[in-house]
């Protein structure tokens, strides 16, 4: 039996600090998982489309996407839209990770087909317990349906 591979976590955030703190509280769970951090949604398309920067990098997609709604260049919820509209993409977990409390990004999250919406607390403790609980969940129990990229 052929070792499974081990799954990759993109982290789509612009805040240096929570940046660090996610990083941080991924680590603290022992997670194996390599997360790879796109500053802006711009940089996550290029991610997961494997163009400019990543062209290169190797055909492993992320068994979750963590998404932060207002950034620069591209926000969230077009994100979103683009990995959830494409049939190569869309079975990858988003799981929204936001300070927006607003109804409205809660719900246009979940009609653009969002898996989760998590609201970043203000309490440092409370961040770092919920990232915990979203990594082991969607980088160790969840089961991803096999996608084919070519």
């Amino acid at each position: 039996m052929a070792l499974a591979q081990i799954k990759r976590i993109l982290l789509v955030e612009d805040n240096e600090n929570d940046v660090e703190l996610t990083l941080n509280a991924l680590k603290e769970c022992h997670l194996s998982n390599d997360v790879e951090v796109a500053r802006d949604g711009a940089e996550a398309l290029d991610y997961i489309y494997r163009r400019g920067a990543y062209a290169a990098r190797k055909d492993c997609l992320p068994c979750v996407v963590l998404l932060d709604i207002k950034m620069p260049k591209v926000d969230g919820h077009e994100v979103l839209r683009q990995i959830k509209s494409d049939p190569v993409f869309r079975h990858i977990p988003v799981v929204m990770l936001t300070s927006s409390k607003e109804d409205s990004d809660l719900m246009r999250s979940y009609n653009q087909g969002a898996n989760a919406f998590v609201i970043k607390p203000v309490d440092c403790q409370q961040f770092h317990d919920a990232l915990k609980t979203l990594g082991v969940f969607w980088a160790i129990v969840n089961e991803l349906p096999p996608i084919k990229t070519t």
